[in-house]
C-alpha cells in the first residue's frame, strides 16, 4: 500500500522504526523487515543507528530505489550550512547518494529562526535533486503556520506521536488542510507502555476495545492498530527487532475494519501526551552533537 506526497512520489505507507533500536540490533531488524515485504525504513540522526539501517539496506540484496529511506536532522545541526551538512554525514552513514525523506526532528521554538534555515537548506537539498522529499516532525499547527509563513516549499510529511490513546485530530487537521501527510510515530501506543516513560500510563496494547477489536478478526491489538491508521490515510512506522513482531505488524492488508470500529478506536483519545512536549525546550538534549561517521 502506498501513499503519494504533495510532490507526486509515492511511499510505502508501512514502515519500520528503529527508535531506541541498538545498533547491534538494528542491521538484523532491518533486513528482516525487507525480507518481510518491508520497503520502508525510518530512522534519524539522533537515532545513532544510521550506519546500521543502511548495512540493513544492503544485506538484503535489494536494489537502493526499492527502498523507501526517511532520516532526520537533530536541533544540533539547525541552521542553513549546518543542514547541508548534516545531509552528508546521513547519507556518507547510510551509504547512499540520496534520501528519499529528510524531515526536521523538532520545532524547537526556542531557537525556530534556526529552524527556518534548517528548513531552507532541506528546500535546497530538493531542489538538488539530493532528496525526494522534505518535511518535519513533531510540528504543532502553530509551528507549521510559523514555518509555511518563512518558506516556498510545503512539507510532504508531519511526523507525529499518534495512537489510539493521543490522536492528535487538531494536528492532523492542521496537516490536512496543507496537503500535509500525517505520518505516526509510535502508531502503536508503544511509548505508553517503554519502561521509565511513567508507570503510571495506561498502556493501549491492553485495551479492551483495542482487544475486544481485535478478537473479530482473529488479529493482534498491534495489527488492528496499524489498520486504524492505514484506513485513516497516515503513515505509520512500527519499532521492533524482533522478527515474528516485525511479521506481524506486516501482516496487516487482508482485513479492513468497520465504520464502528475505527470510530470506537477514535474514541479512546485521552488527549494526554506521553511523549516530550514540542513547545518545550530540552536544552541538554538538543545540544546532543551528531557525529561525523
Amino acid at each position: 500500500m502506498e501513499l503519494t506526497l504533495n510532490n507526486g512520489v509515492t511511499m510505502p505507507a508501512l514502515g519500520l522504526g528503529v527508535f531506541q533500536s541498538a545498533p547491534k540490533q538494528t542491521t538484523a531488524a532491518v533486513e528482516a523487515a525487507l525480507a518481510t515485504g518491508y520497503r520502508h525504513i525510518d530512522t534519524a540522526a539522533a537515532y545513532g543507528n544510521e550506519r546500521e539501517v543502511g548495512e540493513g539496506i544492503r544485506a538484503s540484496g535489494l536494489d537502493r530505489p526499492e527502498v523507501f529511506v526517511e532520516t532526520k536532522v537533530w536541533v544540533s545541526d539547525y541552521g542553513y550550512e549546518q543542514t547541508l551538512h548534516a545531509w552528508d554525514k546521513a547519507t556518507g552513514k547510510l551509504g547512499v547518494d540520496y534520501l528519499d525523506l529528510f524531515i526536521l526532528h523538532q520545532p524547537a521554538p526556542d531557537r525556530f529562526e534556526k529552524t527556518i534555515a534548517a528548513y531552507k537548506a532541506l528546500e535546497t537539498l530538493f531542489a538538488d535533486g539530493r532528496v525526494r522529499a522534505i518535511g518535519v516532525s513533531n510540528f504543532m499547527p502553530h509551528h507549521l503556520k510559523q514555518l509555511l509563513d518563512s518558506t516556498d516549499v510545503v512539507p510532504a510529511v508531519n511526523q507525529i506521536e499518534l495512537h489510539p490513546y493521543f490522536t492528535q485530530r487538531e494536528v492532523q487537521a492542521a496537516d490536512a488542510g496543507h496537503g500535509i501527510l500525517t505520518q505516526a510515530w509510535s502508531p502503536i501506543g508503544g511509548i505508553t507502555f517503554y519502561p521509565g516513560w511513567g508507570e503510571e500510563r495506561r498502556n493501549v496494547m491492553k485495551d479492551p476495545a483495542i482487544a475486544a477489536i481485535a478478537r473479530v478478526h482473529d488479529k493482534s491489538p498491534a495489527q488492528v492498530m496499524l489498520r486504524w491508521h492505514l484506513q485513516q490515510g497516515r503513515s505509520a512506522i512500527p519499532k521492533s527487532t524482533n522478527p515474528a513482531r516485525i511479521a506481524e505488524n506486516f501482516d496487516v492488508f487482508n482485513f479492513e475494519l468497520g465504520a464502528d470500529e475505527l470510530a470506537a478506536i477514535d474514541a479512546l483519545d485521552t488527549g494526554v501526551r506521553n511523549g516530550p512536549d514540542p513547545d518545550v525546550a530540552r536544552e541538554e538534549r538538543f545540544a546532543m552533537v551528531i557525529p561525523e561517521a
